[in-house]
């Protein structure tokens, strides 16, 4: 997600020239990579110690990190489609079809789940990674919109357009359901403990999501009043999007200044940033707005150096755990907050 989130917002600038070219490719390429690796070590996982791969698949705390895999590869697929065309060629969007189809089926299945799970009595405390599960079709909505003019004309790209708004409406009603069972939960208890401040940025993806879904389904459609709908709809979340990340620059500065150390948590930077960066380009290429670009572009200078920072900490933090032990070991959580 966190990786390959850079290749797909450096994608898709309208006048992206040969740098941000050449870092997409890079980009998507080390998402791959990783993909496989971590999808390779939760296989692993599931058939070695299938009762602890059960326990986390049961759990409120480890379940939710299960959407982190349908988010990855649907995030893969997209820069596969886009980052990796040139390098692909013809078996690009095949490629990219394929990954979306199968994200797009785990994420469903993640979501039903912990819709389920939300209808039934728990005395689990309510945490903004609870958003996970139910985020992948808001994914699959965006990532879905290019893939629609690879479809031919006629009733295939009206059904694809069908689908991708309905999973956009589906993943936007749950997660204001879980926003509003958290945000009550941080009103009436306070924010979290240091280390976990930077699960507070997880809502921010949903945001910045959300918004670039709905443009490049407008776009995508070819129809004006779809297209002022993502617009307006983009102009306010996007608004509360800006005081939303605001907000959270100044209590992350505070969480540093209390001393935040580093743990796998720092990837949920990442995810957010990058969404927001696309749908801030979304929206300002939907509205022709060179400022609104640039300050995606902006955005994704900021996702560069955070993804860099992050992924050294990580390095070390790795190399501290004798060469990812935690990885090949641990739960199933340690991989997939890894694919993050």
């Amino acid at each position: 997600m966190g990786t390959g989130i850079v290749a797909v917002v450096a994608a898709a600038f309208p006048a992206g020239g040969p740098v941000t070219r050449t870092a997409a490719e890079i980009f998507w390429l080390i998402a791959v990579s990783l993909l496989v690796v971590l999808t390779t070590a939760l296989v692993r996982h599931w058939i070695r110690r299938r009762d602890d791969a059960l326990a986390d698949a049961r759990s409120h705390t480890m379940f939710p990190f299960y959407g982190a895999v349908s988010m990855a590869v649907l995030t893969v697929g997209a820069g596969t489609g886009s980052a990796g065309r040139e390098l692909l060629g013809g078996v690009a969007v095949a490629a990219s079809a394929t990954l979306w189809t199968l994200g797009t089926v785990i994420g469903l299945v993640t979501y039903v789940v912990m819709a389920r799970r939300l209808t039934r009595p728990h005395q689990v405390t309510p945490v903004p990674s609870w958003l996970m599960p139910v985020v992948p079709p808001m994914v699959s909505a965006a990532t879905g919109a290019a893939l629609v003019k690879h479809l031919p004309e006629g009733a295939p790209q009206v059904a694809m357009l069908v689908v991708c708004y309905t999973l956009f409406a589906l993943a936007l009603s749950a997660a204001l359901t879980v926003a509003v069972v958290v945000g009550r939960h941080l009103l009436s208890n306070g924010l979290p403990d240091t280390p976990l401040v930077p699960t507070l940025w997880i809502p921010l993806g949903v945001i910045g999501q959300s918004v670039a879904a709905i443009n490049l389904l407008g776009g995508a459609s070819g129809h004006a009043w779809l297209h002022s709908v993502g617009v307006v709809y983009g102009t306010t979340v996007g608004a509360l999007g800006v005081l939303a990340l605001v907000t959270l620059v100044t209590v992350t500065a505070r969480a540093f200044r209390r001393g935040l150390g580093f743990t796998p948590s720092w990837w949920s930077f990442t995810f957010p940033v990058g969404t927001c960066a696309l749908g801030a380009n979304s929206l300002g290429v939907a509205l022709d707005s060179v400022v609104i670009v640039g300050a995606g572009v902006t955005l994704w200078c900021a996702l560069v150096l955070i993804w860099s920072t992050v992924a050294v900490r990580t390095l070390r933090h790795a190399a501290g755990q004798r060469g990812g032990r935690a990885v090949r070991d641990g739960s199933a959580a340690h991989a997939l907050s890894a694919v993050r």
